[in-house]
């Protein structure tokens, strides 16, 4: 089987990959009958020459190739006919800005299986870059908070940031007073977490957070969903998650006691469209909102936190929301302002790191069963499979009617 990485074509682009140099020469020790072919790349985070230096093919042509994988969704107009894909396709929610890819996909009899429904028995993700979000999520609030209160200033990070180094310039940022929220438990949020802890934030429990007016150094809190929303009907019952997931209109948002003690807000939460909003566009214009900077690290477009307007990038990871017309504003334009920070590729600031982790999962999980002649009947590729030779699969069935609707 002859397997190619395709070159990365969304923009704007993403250094990540899906299987780097060692990877690669691992899986070829490993099984003889791997062949790799990788498309020519003038901005990945690792070079063509780091893939030629350790024997491996590197051109423009992959056309030959029967697997192909990405990182984010390929462009419609680059589409090989026939082929089996991996990549982020970020359709199977029905969002409606990649319902052309899917068509396409399904016009050329393409198989396309998504990394984000790589699950095992037990439905948790196997292949995902969600701790590393949280990690770049934790610095650029930072960097946006020390440009709003003019603190500190962090530096932008470039082509070569590694975790390392993210965690060593922010140990180096003068002392200031500030709380900060986290929201969730879940990988992003674990990964903001080990960030704060390893710059030694101090973590109050989130009854201390409240009680908390004022701070010389920084501190921070975690609230899951359990703190997140309430009862509607019964407020003195202990939280049930199963109950909420089965019932979220009978909840509602209890947030806003946070929104009144926080200065920095970081949403590392799940959020579905049915469940409460967290922070409602009048909830953000109430005088009692303390919060001036939000991470949105989850990066919900006008979700559980409606001053999330737009999705931002690397390049310009900031904006304003004014919370008198709920219009976005020029970054730092104002006081009376939030700054919104919503990067929905934060793993590509740290992409030598985030490509070489998601390759030791991809290798494990979905290479190796490949390479042993497992592809048709491995049951977490199965899962993962949205489409097979343009025919949607059983389990996406659902998608039928929003592909053919004009």
């Amino acid at each position: 089987m002859k397997i190619g990485i395709i070159r990365e074509t969304k923009v704007p682009e993403d250094y990540r990959v899906a299987l780097t140099p060692n990877e690669i020469v691992s899986l070829q020790q490993q099984f003889a009958n791997a062949e790799f072919v990788v498309q020519s790349s003038p901005t990945r985070a690792y070079s063509d020459e780091e893939y030629r230096s350790k024997g491996v093919t590197v051109r423009d042509n992959i056309d030959d190739c029967d697997l192909l994988l990405g990182i984010k969704e390929a462009k419609v107009e680059t589409l090989l006919p026939n082929k089996h894909y991996f990549f982020f396709g970020h359709i199977a929610k029905m969002q409606p800005y990649n319902k052309p890819l899917l068509q396409k996909m399904i016009a050329q009899k393409i198989t396309f299986s998504d990394y984000e429904y790589l699950v095992d028995d037990k439905n948790q993700r196997l292949c995902a870059f969600g701790w590393w979000a949280g990690v770049v999520g934790v610095y650029n609030t930072l960097r946006a908070y020390g440009i709003r209160t003019n603190k500190f200033n962090l530096p932008a990070p470039d082509r070569q940031f590694t975790l390392e180094r993210l965690i060593s310039t922010l140990q180096t940022l003068p002392q200031f007073g500030a709380k900060i929220m986290v929201t969730g438990n879940g990988r992003v949020s674990h990964g903001a977490q080990h960030v704060l802890d390893a710059i030694d934030y101090q973590r109050v429990s989130p009854s201390e957070f409240l009680a908390i007016e004022k701070t010389e150094a920084p501190i921070y809190t975690v609230a899951d969903v359990d703190l997140l929303v309430k009862r509607k009907d019964a407020e003195n019952l202990t939280f049930d998650l199963n109950h909420f997931i089965q019932n979220p209109e009978v909840y509602e948002s209890a947030f806003f006691p946070f929104a009144k003690a926080a200065d920095i807000l970081l949403c590392c939460h799940f959020w579905a469209p049915q469940n409460p909003v967290y922070l409602s566009e009048t909830e953000l214009k109430c005088s009692e909102l303390r919060i001036s900077v939000i991470g949105d690290v989850t990066c919900d477009i006008l979700g559980s936190v409606k001053s999330t307007l737009r999705a931002s990038t690397h390049a310009e990871p900031f904006y304003d929301y004014n919370p008198a017309t709920a219009q976005e504003e020029p970054p730092f334009s104002s006081a009376e302002n939030i700054t919104v920070m919503a990067v929905d590729t934060l793993p590509n600031a740290l992409a030598i790191d985030t490509s070489s982790y998601f390759g030791e999962a991809l290798s494990k999980y979905v290479m190796e069963p490949i390479l042993k002649g497992n592809l048709d009947s491995d049951p977490v590729i199965e899962r993962a499979t949205i489409l097979k030779n343009g025919e949607l699969t059983e389990r996406f069935s659902y998608l039928k009617d929003f592909v053919e609707k004009d």
